[in-house]
């Protein structure tokens, strides 16, 4: 091995070193949720059907919609929707979403904490939760995948360093 070589290797490992790690704590999760990275809301009208908004959600692989009225928030509606309150009932193609959203729904704002949203999704029960501007304008979509990722940037390295399967023991004895 050359002395560049060994040089390059030796300081690539000595910036890794140096490099901080992120660090999950309690003061990590009393960040803001602006420092997540959001997806922009899908906004429908609650006299929207079923049919459209399940359409919309498939072909822009997102598990809910927001309703809006007047661009404020009135409602979501999402795939447990579709599931619980929908299947089973009349015609997808005319039911309006007016008969089967969740109205009311909690909405957090930007400066709102982690730890606070991922509390009421947890005691919730909530995959997905808005985001709205001080008016109640929606601003984005909050989803657990969202809350995950944030952690994971944590712990990179362990997660992505791992094998392509689980180490597993064998059930059954090996050899002849």
């Amino acid at each position: 091995m050359s002395d560049e070589m060994l040089d390059d290797e030796l300081s690539q490992m000595y910036e890794e070193e140096s490099r901080t790690r992120k660090i999950l704590d309690s003061s990590t999760l009393h960040k803001p949720i602006k420092h997540l990275r959001a997806k922009k809301p899908v906004a429908m009208s609650s006299s929207d059907t079923v049919a459209k908004a399940v359409d919309v959600m498939r072909k822009k692989k997102i598990g809910c919609v927001l309703i809006t009225e007047k661009g404020k928030l009135s409602g979501i509606f999402t795939e447990r929707d579709v599931l619980m309150k929908a299947t089973g009932s009349k015609d997808y193609a005319t039911m309006k979403l007016a008969e089967v959203m969740t109205p009311r729904v909690d909405a957090f704002q930007p400066d709102d904490s982690i730890a606070f949203v991922l509390n009421a999704m947890h005691v919730g029960g909530y995959r997905h939760v808005p985001v709205v501007d001080h008016e109640g304008r929606p601003i984005a979509v909050i989803s657990v995948k969202d809350i995950i990722a944030f952690i994971l940037e944590h712990f990179a390295e362990d997660v992505l360093n791992l094998p392509p399967s689980p180490i597993r023991k064998t059930e059954q004895r090996e050899g002849a």
